[in-house]
């Protein structure tokens, strides 16, 4: 990439700031939610929807664009990651035959990443349809402690674990959209 997009937000109460807290959909009326379960899922919808807001607005090409050579990482590949991940950590608390891999071979979530529509839209599908069936697995076992699968993990290890891994991954999604368009903030 030879040319730098100039830095941008859409804030204007908080320049710093990715929205204004009045359109950020993240942002919620009235107390934190009340314990440890309720807790942990907040901050994981929360990372999601950065994850999304992250991803608004751009094409495909801007999406699977690669900003830092020769790394393979675009925003199109970090929801391919985050939908095959959460395929796999479904895996890990199954007992039975796993699921196969989505994406097959290693890094083949971030090289399949291509400026494609249809690649783009699939990759939004599968992310939503794991992330919906691994929710719906774990909302069967509210207690934080239950050990699951083969590696007996507990539930609280495994939510922890997912909303490391959406954090990381935003982070990335920061950098990665600055370089595509300049777009800044939280």
């Amino acid at each position: 990439m030879t040319e730098r997009p100039e830095r941008w937000t859409q804030a204007s109460v908080y320049p710093d700031m990715w929205a204004d807290p009045a359109d950020d959909p993240r942002n919620s009326e009235g107390p934190a939610p009340d314990g440890e379960t309720a807790t942990l899922a907040d901050y994981l919808t929360n990372y999601r929807l950065t994850l999304r807001m992250k991803c608004e607005g751009l094409d495909a090409e801007q999406l699977a664009r690669r900003s830092v050579p020769p790394s393979t990482m675009s925003l199109l590949g970090l929801v391919c990651h985050l939908a095959r991940v959460e395929r796999d950590w479904r895996n890990w608390i199954t007992e039975g035959e796993p699921l196969p891999k989505l994406y097959g071979a290693r890094d083949a979530d971030f090289d399949g990443a291509v400026a494609d529509p249809a690649v783009v839209e699939t990759a939004w599908r599968d992310l939503e349809r794991e992330q919906a069936a691994l929710d719906g697995e774990l909302a069967t076992h509210p207690d934080l402690g239950e050990r699951l699968g083969k590696q007996r993990l507990s539930v609280r290890e495994l939510q922890v674990h997912r909303i490391e891994e959406y954090a990381r991954h935003c982070g990335h999604a920061d950098l990665l959209r600055e370089c595509v368009d300049g777009r800044v903030g939280q």
